[in-house]
């Protein structure tokens, strides 16, 4: 085989509310890798899984006008513990073109089990690159499917996802300091006032939505876990109308070629909770809205600097 010219190796380590042999199974069972694999933004058309030395492990991958098939194979299989699966893409001339491969290793934890993925991939071809550069940000939004997958909240979630033009400790920086969290959230035709910020673990985040015909919208945000340039975890609530859906928002912060691939997720306690709001603040257009605003505030950022 002809000589790469890259090489990039990544490890990743996740702890999940589940027992090991239901983590196993995710992995290795057609039906639940159906549930999980891929980035935010994918979904799998179908799944070939045969999880024993030499079996084949075929995914269709489909997103936004785009297919493609990942055909590799299981190289070491040890039940309930470690799996090593390699693939080889080649060209159409034959050429090989990106060489790759990851190693799981699964580990109780009492009740919970901890995932640790280490991935390879090696290109041959300048047009692979890419590939590589998001390497990293698609295993961890992958993972993260996955925990959605184990919780069962695929069904009661919104997502969203942007690219950003900037690295993640800067787009962190404009989620977690609220002079500049009041210059872009809130989606178009809204004002934001804020009455309290406090970015920690426990902290509270009260604040206002004004709408274009004067209506006033109270939010209440509760921080339960920031892990600094990397993750958000927060409760949301309305302290005007109880009956509104109380919901979990988790937003990652993942490196992709120098800018930040952001993942937006609300996670409400069912799928008729999550209609309800959408239905009511149609809540992924707002969202899509102030994303593209915090956009637009990186380029002024980066202006003013």
């Amino acid at each position: 085989m002809a000589k790469p010219i890259r090489t990039r190796e990544i490890t990743l380590t996740r702890v999940y509310d589940a027992p090991r042999d239901e983590v196993w199974a995710m992995w290795t069972e057609p039906e639940h890798i159906k549930q999980w694999w891929g980035p935010d933004g994918f979904s799998v058309g179908s799944v070939e899984s045969d999880p024993r030395p030499g079996g084949v492990l075929t995914i269709v991958m489909v997103g936004p006008e785009f297919e493609e098939t990942m055909r590799a194979r299981y190289a070491e299989v040890v039940t309930g513990q470690r799996l090593v699966v390699e693939s080889v893409v080649h060209t159409a001339e034959g050429e090989p073109f990106i060489d790759s491969g990851h190693t799981v290793t699964f580990r109780s934890l009492g009740d919970k089990t901890e995932v640790a993925v280490s991935a390879r991939a090696s290109v041959f071809d300048p047009a692979g690159l890419g590939a590589l550069a998001g390497m990293k940000a698609g295993w961890n939004q992958s993972l993260q499917c996955l925990d959605d997958a184990l919780r069962g909240s695929v069904d009661r979630q919104i997502v969203v996802m942007r690219i950003l033009d900037a690295p993640p400790p800067a787009v962190f920086g404009l989620w977690t300091d609220v002079s500049h969290l009041e210059r872009w959230w809130r989606p178009d035709g809204f004002t934001i006032s804020v009455d309290e910020f406090e970015a920690r673990p426990g902290g509270r985040w009260r604040f206002t939505m004004h709408g274009p015909d004067g209506t006033d919208y109270p939010n209440l945000v509760v921080f339960d876990e920031i892990v600094p340039n990397e993750r958000l975890v927060y409760s949301h609530s309305n302290p005007a109308d109880p009956s509104d859906p109380a919901f979990t928002s988790v937003v990652t912060f993942d490196e992709f070629d120098g800018k930040t691939a952001l993942s937006l997720r609300h996670v409400f306690a069912s799928g008729a909770a999550r209609d309800l709001i959408e239905e009511k603040y149609h809540t992924v257009e707002g969202a899509n809205q102030t994303l593209a605003r915090l956009a637009d505030l990186i380029v002024e950022v980066a202006s003013e600097a």
